[in-house]
């Protein structure tokens, strides 16, 4: 029997005790005994109290031996100093808290986000040659929801009282319920959002020939403008070669565009009908805003995406500016490198654009962690780990290192960075530190943070969102480009696929992907 079904019917036999007194004080009080009607009562009052005030504040737990200690592997994407900072705070558990209570863990990257969902996606279908799951992995809530129905997850409440999980930021706990019921299957350990960086070097001689300022970029619109704007202004430097204007900006997560744009236009792209059925909801006039501050950009060559991420554009001078997620934003590059020349620029932060007339929505993100079902040892070794990892000092460790935000409200304070960077002497890249810094000032992520609900088919779909759009707008961007060398005139190249007809098309051809994926 757990504590907490003690608990209940402890509470319950006490109420019954109550219920007697009343029916020996009731006579009594009909005669009018005033002292008597105040010690019941009160006895009534003390007996709740006593009974139900430990009903919040029983967890489960199991007893572990320290002579044995129970091994724990863990799956994550993590990498580089982000990875070195994970495998640090293992062996800091390890000889700890681990060491205390008989608990050993070990972490392995399986490489990027999409290699892990891969892994545990290959993992759960028991695919020919895949890895069983580990104790613990990490994966976004629509992919924990996608595989649910092959594997086991452990609900991680029973592990934690309600005080404890109203330490964590509320939107972080909340979006672990998948299943929207009481068991919460994927637990926060840390969070990002998305933010607006840029090549300060190489913007400013641009901005201060064509009058750009900071505000001309706090939208999609303006983005949308300043881009061409740029493109022009590159293409005047060489006038003797036509049509070789620069792009300026370009943008990691294609899915976060379709989720958070939507969103800030008044729409949930998805939702659950009342036969709990999924639902896509593309808005044709919405959804033309999307288009006409994404694709017709990137085809008129205002927008690129070469490189693997959008950092390595900035990298390589292809672009000025992007928006990606604030945990990778620690990999935008020092310097510009071309064939012929390396030199230094420097970087400055921004909240990641809106649509005019939009509702201030940030995207909520960052994969949080899952417990396998196996032995009732490993199950609670797994909820020890992730308490002790998220405990404020050392979810800052981690911040510091890679730029993940804290999970609880106390540490999700630029201050308290601060302390502990101080306090623990910590190495900390001062791009790390003031690309955190800015999040938890802003704290956008905490008041308007969102992020798309989870289904049976939300891993599909977001992979339609990440690339329909980006691989026609490359693929469509490389036949102007072919036509241009053919002679066509660039206006003339570009009427062929700016035109409200080829929308009509994608859009059609669009909607009907997801729909079919989401029906599935």
């Amino acid at each position: 029997m757990t504590h907490s079904k003690k608990n209940r019917e402890t509470c319950f036999s006490l109420i019954l005790l109550q219920n007697i007194d009343i029916s020996r004080y009731i006579i009594h009080i009909s005669l009018g005994e005033e002292h008597m009607k105040k010690q019941l009562l009160i006895s009534i009052l003390t007996l709740s109290m006593i009974g139900c005030s430990s009903t919040t504040a029983s967890t489960k737990t199991v007893k572990l031996d320290p002579e044995n200690p129970v091994k724990l592997k863990i799956w994550h994407y993590y990498n580089g100093a982000t990875q070195a900072e994970f495998d640090t705070l293992c062996d800091t558990f390890n000889k700890t808290e681990g060491k205390e209570k008989g608990i050993f863990v070990e972490g392995y990257s399986q490489g990027s986000v999409s290699d892990l969902e891969d892994a545990v996606v290959a993992a759960a279908d028991k695919e020919v040659g895949a890895d069983e799951l580990p104790n613990i992995f990490s994966t976004y809530a629509d992919t924990a929801y996608s595989i649910q129905d092959k594997t086991q997850f452990v609900d991680l409440s029973q592990y934690f009282t309600k005080e404890e999980l109203d330490t964590y930021v509320d939107s972080f706990i909340q979006e672990g319920y998948i299943n929207n019921d009481d068991k919460l299957y994927v637990f926060p350990i840390a969070k990002s959002t998305e933010v607006f960086l840029i090549n300060k070097t190489d913007f400013e001689p641009f901005a201060k020939e064509c009058n750009i300022t900071e505000d001309d970029f706090k939208t999609m619109e303006g983005i949308t403008k300043v881009a061409e704007q740029y493109y022009e202004w590159t293409d005047a430097q060489t006038p003797n070669i036509p049509n070789d204007g620069k792009a300026f900006y370009g943008r990691d997560s294609m899915s976060n565009y379709f989720v958070i744009g939507l969103k800030q236009l008044g729409t949930d792209i998805f939702s659950i009908d009342a036969d709990g059925n999924p639902q896509v909801n593309l808005p044709k006039d919405k959804l033309k805003r999307l288009w006409d501050n994404f694709y017709v950009p990137y085809v008129k060559g205002y927008f690129a995406a070469v490189g693997k991420f959008r950092s390595d554009d900035v990298k390589t001078g292809t672009i000025l500016a992007y928006t990606g997620s604030s945990s990778s934003a620690m990999y935008f590059p020092d310097t510009v490198e071309t064939d012929e020349t390396s030199r230094p620029i420097e970087y400055d932060i921004f909240s990641a654009p809106i649509f005019s007339d939009g509702k201030d929505v940030v995207v909520q993100q960052g994969a949080g962690m899952v417990v396998t079902k196996s032995s009732e040892e490993e199950e609670y070794a797994s909820s020890v780990f992730l308490k002790w990892f998220t405990q404020a000092e050392n979810n800052l460790s981690f911040t510091a290192a890679s730029a993940y935000l804290p999970v609880q409200k106390k540490a999700f304070d630029s201050q308290a960075l601060e302390t502990t960077i101080a306090d623990n002497n910590l190495n900390v890249q001062q791009k790390t530190k003031d690309i955190a810094t800015f999040v938890m000032d802003d704290k956008s992520i905490v008041n308007d943070g969102y992020t798309m609900i989870p289904f049976k088919q939300a891993y599909a779909a977001r992979k339609i969102l990440d690339y329909n759009l980006i691989d026609k707008a490359q693929t469509d961007k490389q036949a102007i480009d072919q036509a241009i060398q053919n002679g066509t005139s660039r206006e003339q190249a570009l009427s062929n696929y700016t035109n409200d007809a080829t929308f009509e098309e994608w859009y059609t051809s669009f909607k009907d992907a997801l729909q079919e994926t989401i029906t599935q």
